[in-house]
């Protein structure tokens, strides 16, 4: 899909116009409806369509307009902020793109060229599909738009605005793409594969493989791919691009790219969405993606655990006792809670090697995440009101849900293990993502940290959004950046 930005609509094929609520038209649109002798007012009159915001309502072959179709797209009581350009903007590609016509034009040249860009950054998020293994799909399935053109007041402002949105937007979808694939196709060595071409953008990556980790004694990460004939992997990305010698910002990603739950083996029913379980691993790798694309004035490091959780006849055993490379041992209650086990040695291996300003990690860790939170919201637990304040205000600004949750030191008892330093769960259900939370923190040795379960939204069957289509989220991307840019990166 191509993106233009444009000075003025001209004979449009679709052109959308903002209304607000109460059925204020917007922009160009009381022009608009004075050239069609009122027929958008009569339109909306005649409908339920107040303007509210993503709601739209089509109006075919006005008299007296040039365009083709007028689409009304509702931008709410309020005035737009960023999430309101979004809205908007995804909402219009949504009423149009099966209609058949190939060009579509947004009316925002009354709004700044900034909020003109963020338009057609919503688009591109907007317009996300993955059908790469779809062989029969009809025409009519496939968006028939192959180009949106965005009225600005600013031509050259819009398009230095939307270069580094360009750069995130092509991040979010790498890390969609990574969370949609198969697991036969994206396995720790395919991943890591994929990460190692980012070096194409000026990261540098480095890939362990087990007998790397052997020797660094990482056998919490390792006693998860035991049971696969898969290798396991360690993806460490680093970009320079703040002062020499900072400290860097870390982040950490739990990649088991399939969950069957080990020995500890999962229902049949839903497995086939274990191939997601990498989403934090894919929302790093796609963090990286960002800041290297955009070239963030800072210092990061992403570390990813890449394993697969398989059961065949060297797997791990509920029971066993591994090593950490922290030295602390972990008595295995549940091999399906091998998460925190992988994280727990890529966390170590973070902090030791790069002494970072703070971590961060990321995972699909826990189903009692979805229980606590529900499916539209991910639990946030840190052990610095440092590091959770800026995510939180991130996350509000481009409409990422995180919650707040405690870490008990009382609950500390429930992971103690009684022939072990720590067991991988706590004392049956409840609290079962506080627990995990609580694991992680004993690996992070003091350096200021915050935990990210991104189970509840890693992936979406009904998307609330209309920048987010069913599938892959790309979770966490878009906020971590914006935490980045404006918490930590050198104006």
């Amino acid at each position: 899909m191509k993106i233009e930005f444009v000075a003025h609509a001209g004979a449009s094929e679709v052109l959308a116009v903002l209304v607000g609520e109460g059925r204020a038209l917007a922009g160009t649109g009381p022009a608009l409806d004075t050239a069609a002798s009122g027929a958008l007012t009569k339109a909306m009159t005649a409908s339920r369509f107040t303007g509210a915001a993503n709601s739209t309502l089509t109006v075919a072959a006005p008299v007296g307009v040039e365009a083709a179709t007028v689409l009304l797209v509702g931008a709410g009581k309020d005035a737009l902020d960023d999430k309101g350009v979004e809205t908007a903007a995804g909402a219009a590609w949504h009423a149009v793109k099966l209609s058949g016509a190939e060009t579509l034009t947004l009316d925002f040249g009354h709004l700044t060229p900034e909020q003109s860009a963020r338009a057609a950054f919503a688009v591109r998020l907007a317009a996300y599909t993955f059908n790469k293994y779809r062989t029969t799909l009809k025409p009519e399935k496939i968006a028939s738009i192959k180009t949106v053109q965005v009225v600005t007041s600013d031509l050259r402002a819009a398009e230095a605005a939307f270069e580094p949105m360009s750069a995130v937007a092509d991040a979010v979808v790498f890390a969609r793409d990574l969370v949609s694939e198969p697991a036969n196709v994206l396995y720790p060595a395919e991943f890591a594969k994929r990460v190692k071409d980012l070096e194409r953008l000026g990261l540098k990556v480095e890939i362990l493989g087990e007998a790397e980790m052997e020797k660094l004694g990482m056998w919490t990460l390792l006693g998860v791919g035991q049971g696969s004939r898969r290798e396991s992997q360690l993806a460490v990305i680093q970009w320079n691009g703040g002062e020499p010698g900072a400290q860097p910002l870390a982040f950490v990603g739990k990649g088991v790219c399939f969950d069957t739950g080990g020995i500890s083996i999962k229902p049949a029913d839903g497995m086939e969405d274990m191939k997601w379980d990498m989403g934090g691993a894919a929302a790093v790798a796609g963090l990286m993606h960002a800041l290297a694309g955009r070239k963030a004035k800072v210092n990061a490091v992403g570390v990813l655990g890449l394993v697969e959780n398989m059961p065949d006849g060297n797997a791990q055993r509920p029971g066993d006792v591994v090593v950490s490379m922290s030295g602390q041992t972990v008595e295995v209650i549940n091999t399906d809670a091998e998460g925190r086990l992988v994280l727990a040695d890529a966390l170590w291996y973070t902090q030791e090697r790069f002494k970072p300003k703070f971590m961060i990690d990321l995972a699909t860790l826990t189903g009692a995440a979805i229980v606590a939170v529900g499916l539209d919201i991910a639990p946030l637990y840190a052990n610095s009101e440092e590091v959770a304040g800026p995510i939180l205000a991130a996350a509000e600004k481009v409409g990422e849900n995180f919650w707040r949750m405690p870490l008990p030191p009382q609950y500390e008892q429930h992971i103690d293990s009684k022939i072990a330093d720590v067991k991988n769960t706590g004392n049956g259900r409840a609290g079962g993502s506080i627990t995990a939370a609580l694991f992680l923190q004993r690996f992070t040795n003091g350096v200021p940290w915050a935990h990210l379960d991104i189970a509840p939204t890693a992936w979406v069957n009904k998307s609330p959004s209309p920048t987010v289509p069913e599938g892959a989220v790309g979770f966490g991307v878009r906020t971590l950046d914006r935490m980045v840019a404006d918490s930590y990166e050198a104006k």
